[in-house]
């Protein structure tokens, strides 16, 4: 992985620290980012990992706190601010033992890991063959720290809900019961040499199976203790819980009950506009368009493949357009995956990953084929535009090419929250529009669709965690804005288990909206769509507040 270039800034210097440290402790982080160095590690989940954790960031904290403001570039201001952000929303959330409920996780919980090192790790010699054996042998002491974070929850009343605790023993019994012939570290690689495979096939038969028994046999027994209410307002201290999520997803001390009113006036005014597309279509309303859309067989997918090859087609249509909207385009590829069939039934419909950062690697955008037939087609595109082109893939592969910037700003400023990724890839599904990137009206109808799903998402994610829905109310709200009961009930268990994530994309989309409407209106017919994306892009992941307040001064009308 590239180093940042030296510099005498105290900023950098300490922000290239803070990351150096952070990749040491997530060392499956850099391995999806290329950085091969802690590819025989997993992270440490104990109490004395977390304890040394906590020291690190009171010490990072500290340091921002030594730097004086005054006389920084924008940059390192910015870049001092963010490290300050995520160190104090990291230590919020290990003084409200977190830990105890991300232990138990459908999305993204340690039983995920053998299936994730299938994606991103590099076993094309012997010496990587040999770090991945390394890891697979540190799996069991990894899950039995996980065991540990989560009964420590049970004996203090923090559990997570019980759906979200059934499908993460739904999708590790899997993961036991699997042949060996379909582990995802065997299968992903079909070009394996007899002794590599048979290496591999042990460390899994002598390690990560009997790990994921034990941790099968945890949860079952976990199970009983699950909470009863889906939402985190369940818990004691639940509420604060909450307000620490929201802000360390919005990057906003937002107010659930503003967020949720909102939500409820966006699907108001997107079901306005899905009736447009039924009088342009000639249906007398939404639902008889609707039914004609059910009926017709050519709108879902027959095989997975064909899902594969309309998102390959969608991206080369974008890119095709994309020099007219901005100035910089980004220099990696973007490939198209199938998810796996370990994770593909709790997987959402598609979901983006990053370059590697050595180049060895393109982004992929992840597409799930399971059950195709329950795929609408016509959705496709606007999930295209959001997690590929001009979405994730342009946001996040640019910010990686931003060689001014530390890596910490390059490559970790997610951490500091979601809702600026997110915001933009859920303005990119609109700019699509505007692109002309939807082929017919029935792909604008998916692009509501998911606007609407992103709207429904802040009346959804308040409702279960801050005035307590029950999850079939959820699950009836997304099937009303057009959600098959597949993606309603997936989603649904997504927001139990990641409280105030969902939140992010509304939000985001909304604060990008509202600056490109304010700087159209100070710079009239002179204003430049290409310059304010690449300004928007040009300076990696921000807080929503200092998005606000900097990006006015970077945007410049046409030809000024």
């Amino acid at each position: 992985m590239p180093q940042t270039a030296p510099s005498t800034s105290p900023v950098v210097e300490l922000a290239d620290r803070f990351w150096q440290w952070f990749l040491s402790r997530q060392p499956f982080y850099a391995t999806i980012l290329g950085d091969e160095r802690y590819d025989d590690r997993l992270p440490d989940p104990s109490a004395a990992g977390r304890a040394e954790e906590v020291a690190a960031l009171e010490g990072f904290l500290a340091d921002t706190e030594r730097i004086a403001p005054g006389g920084l570039t924008a940059e390192d201001a910015i870049t001092l601010d963010m490290l300050s952000v995520v160190c104090r929303i990291q230590l919020r959330g290990y003084e409200q033992h977190l830990y105890q409920l991300e232990a138990v996780d459908q999305m993204a919980g340690p039983q995920s890991i053998p299936g994730e090192l299938s994606r991103f790790q590099r076993v094309d010699s012997a010496e990587r063959v040999d770090r991945l054996i390394k890891r697979l042998e540190a799996f069991p002491a990894y899950l039995a720290a996980q065991r540990e974070n989560f009964e420590a929850g049970r004996a203090a009343g923090r559990t997570a809900a019980a759906p979200v605790v059934a499908r993460v023993i739904e999708q590790t019994r899997r993961s036991v019961e699997l042949p060996i012939g379909g582990e995802p570290l065997l299968a992903a690689h079909p070009e394996f040499d007899a002794a590599t495979r048979a290496r591999i096939t042990k460390a899994v038969e002598d390690h990560v199976r009997p790990a994921l028994a034990d941790f099968l046999a945890a949860l079952e027994a976990y199970e009983p203790a699950a909470r009863a209410g889906d939402g985190l307002w369940a818990l004691d201290d639940g509420d604060e819980i909450y307000r620490t999520l929201v802000l360390a997803s919005t990057t906003l001390e937002a107010d659930p009950q503003e967020l949720h009113d909102y939500g409820l006036g966006q699907l108001e005014a997107i079901e306005q506009e899905r009736r447009g597309i039924a009088a342009e279509l000639g249906f007398g309303d939404v639902a008889a368009m609707r039914r004609a859309l059910a009926a017709d067989p050519a709108g879902r997918a027959s095989r997975g493949e064909q899902i594969v090859e309309l998102a390959r087609a969608q991206i080369e249509r974008a890119m095709a357009v994309a020099p007219r909207y901005f100035g910089r385009l980004p220099r990696a590829g973007c490939e198209v995956r199938e998810v796996e069939p370990f994770q593909a039934k709790e997987a959402p419909p598609a979901f983006y990953f990053p370059p590697a950062s050595d180049g060895s690697r393109g982004g992929v955008y992840y597409v799930n084929t399971y059950e195709p037939e329950n795929r609408p087609l016509y959705r496709l595109a606007a999930t295209t535009f959001h997690e590929a082109v001009p979405g994730h893939h342009f946001q996040i592969a640019l910010e990686a090419e931003l060689d001014d910037l530390p890596d910490f700003r390059r490559y970790g400023a997610r951490l500091v929250g979601i809702a600026y990724p997110e915001g933009w890839g859920l303005y990119s599904e609109r700019l699509a529009d505007e692109m002309g990137l939807y082929a017919t009206p029935w792909e604008r109808l998916g692009m509501l669709d998911a606007q609407a799903w992103r709207a429904a998402r802040l009346v959804v994610d308040t409702g279960i965690h801050a005035f307590r829905w029950e999850r079939e109310r959820s699950v009836r709200l997304l099937e009303s804005i057009g959600l098959t009961t597949l993606e309603a009930e997936a989603e649904t268990d997504r927001y139990i288990a990641w409280p105030a994530q969902a939140l992010a994309y509304m939000t985001g989309q909304r604060e990008i909206a509202a600056l490109r409407r304010e700087l159209e209106q100070r710079d009239g017919a002179s204003f430049d769509l290409a310059g304010f994306h690449d300004a928007v892009l040009g300076h990696g992941t921000l807080p929503l507040a200092t998005l606000r307040r900097e990006l006015p001064g970077w945007v410049r009308p046409r030809g000024g």
